[in-house]
């Protein structure tokens, strides 16, 4: 996987960068790691980030899931004086065509149709709920500044309207977004509330055992 590409063409005019290589042993501290990064900036919104949470790991963990590797990488930005968080997950596995292909209700689908269908309610390819891409694009839709999907010769762009185009070809999938960190949302709403990440956000960063209370 070329990172030095990924960061050319999506982080150029940023900072101070955080890269990570993720697998299945190291998920949750790489995930905790990168969010208590944020949690420690006073301008960005909890509300934010307890939505933000929940698609971020979501949309890590579909790496493990979907893409027929074993690791993959995320590459992280904050600009406060931007108020903009930027998230990139990447794989070089068999990208979201051939994964949705293995359900036998999209074994014919094409390039095209499989990334304007991942971001649907329920799709999947029969591993997972088909659920992470949709409610980050809720949250792109509630909080964001764009949504990037690119794999194989296609990507998908979504600030508002949604267009697929060719592309230059990536064996496996990226997934891009940029957030407004100052934005104050509902995070039930992004997520259907169909589960409570306000609360799940509140037990795991701000307990008495870790989050916030360990500055003090």
């Amino acid at each position: 996987m070329n990172v030095d590409t990924l960061i050319h063409q999506y982080f150029a005019d940023s900072g101070n960068i955080c890269i990570e290589m993720f697998d299945e042993k190291n998920i949750q501290q790489v995930y905790r790691r990168l969010v208590e990064v944020l949690i420690h900036q006073p301008e960005v919104e909890t509300s934010l980030l307890q939505a933000m949470s929940y698609c971020f790991y979501e949309v890590m963990d579909n790496v493990l899931i979907h893409s027929g590797k074993t690791n993959g990488i995320v590459i992280t930005n904050y600009s406060e004086a931007q108020h903009l968080i930027q998230i990139l997950v990447a794989d070089d596995g068999m990208g979201i065509q051939s994964s949705l292909s293995q359900n036998q209700d999209y074994a014919s689908i094409t390039e095209p149709e499989a990334l304007e269908y991942c971001i649907r309610d329920r799709v999947s390819d029969g591993k997972g709920m088909g659920f992470g891409l949709y409610s980050t694009s809720r949250l792109i839709n509630t909080a964001g500044h764009k949504l990037i999907i690119r794999s194989g010769n296609h990507t998908l762009s979504a600030n508002g309207d949604m267009a697929i185009t060719e592309s230059e070809p990536w064996q496996g999938t990226i997934v891009y977004f940029e957030l407004r960190s100052n934005m104050d949302i509902d995070p039930g709403l992004v997520i259907d509330h169909r589960t409570d990440p306000a609360e799940e956000f509140d037990e795991l960063f701000l307990d008495s055992d870790s989050g916030l209370d360990k500055l003090w």
